[in-house]
């Protein structure tokens, strides 16, 4: 099990990225959420297997790549409080 939080820069408000997010996740084994930040930027925790949360990071910098210009990846202990993905507001 891995945990990481990604805050997200660039044109990420308002272009659906948090529906985005929210759509891969219900396709595979993780949990977590995602909202947007004050500063505009999004933040993004993902807490699973290893592998699926690789292709979950993977599938969502392909479909919104074009709107990020960076990222912050920051590794935390998976401790398992998280049930489902969802969007917080």
């Amino acid at each position: 099990m891995v945990c990481r939080r990604i805050l997200y820069r660039g044109r990420v408000q308002g272009v659906g990225f948090r529906y985005t997010a929210y759509s891969l996740a219900r396709r595979l084994p993780i949990a977590g959420f995602v909202r947007n930040l004050s500063d505009g930027r999004v933040e993004l925790v993902v807490e699973g297997d290893e592998t699926d949360v690789d292709a979950y990071l993977r599938r969502l910098a392909e479909r919104m790549g074009d709107n990020i210009d960076g990222r912050d990846v920051e590794e935390q202990p998976p401790d398992g409080s998280y049930q489902r993905f969802e969007i917080r507001y």
